[in-house]
């Protein structure tokens, strides 16, 4: 890869005020070294898209339109000039009870509207000590990834996120990371031969200034997923490469 790619995710903090003022300074000083694109709450995504950053939302629906009252539809999304959708983040999975197996839908349908997808795979901390981190990770890309025939290189992305390095200050060590990442990359390779080497793969998990440029020295790491550290300017400037 030639540039490493940030992504924000805002989560639900900042409201469109906010949003607002944070692109505006963001966009001042961003001088394109690194891609950076941003997920905001739904409700502020065309704040995103005016100002140019490539936007995202954080969950969509499997269907495109119908009774499914709350739901964010992603061809709508798509429409109104959305790129990407973050799926199977930690926190859908553990307050929303999402798992890898009914994923799978909400990926093909968002993948066939045209939206890059980020899809997050992570072990816990008991699962870290108890050995399952490998096993684990690829049991969630199988089963998450069941039959993506629309999926190529540039569309999808995965995101690898130990859940308790998540808004703890905890970082998995550039090593602990790039052994995931390779893991990662080979499940890749060999369910999608023509372009399992190429797809991006993110890292996440309290990435912030201090860390960042080690982690992307790694072989496999490709770019970051951000939370905390994407909420001001300056720190996800810094992210990006404009110190």
């Amino acid at each position: 890869m030639t540039r490493k790619l940030m992504v924000g995710n805002w989560k639900m903090n900042k409201n469109g005020k906010e949003a607002l003022q944070f692109t505006e300074e963001f966009n001042s000083k961003f001088t394109n070294k690194r891609e950076a694109w941003i997920a905001s709450q739904a409700l502020f995504v065309k704040l995103i898209i005016n100002s140019g950053i490539k936007a995202g939302i954080q969950n969509c629906s499997e269907h495109v339109s119908g009774a499914y009252t709350g739901e964010v539809s992603p061809r709508s999304f798509k429409e109104m000039g959305g790129h990407f959708v973050i799926l199977g983040h930690s926190e859908r999975r553990q307050y929303f009870g999402e798992t890898s197996k009914n994923l799978s839908p909400k990926i093909r349908t968002a993948l066939a509207e045209g939206l890059d997808v980020i899809y997050c795979v992570g072990e816990t901390l008991a699962e870290r000590e108890a050995g399952q981190t490998l096993s684990l990770i690829e049991d969630q890309l199988h089963q998450g990834l069941n039959d993506q025939s629309l999926a190529n290189a540039t569309n999808l992305i995965v995101a690898y996120e130990p859940v308790w390095a998540i808004g703890t200050g905890k970082t998995a060590s550039p090593a602990q990371a790039q052994e995931v990442h390779a893991h990662i990359r080979n499940v890749l390779k060999t369910k999608f031969p023509a372009f399992g080497d190429k797809t991006r793969i993110l890292y996440g998990g309290s990435v912030n200034p201090a860390n960042v440029e080690e982690l992307l020295a790694q072989k496999d790491i490709d770019g970051g997923l951000v939370g905390g550290a994407s909420l001001k300017p300056a720190d996800f400037l810094a992210l990006c490469g404009d110190r």
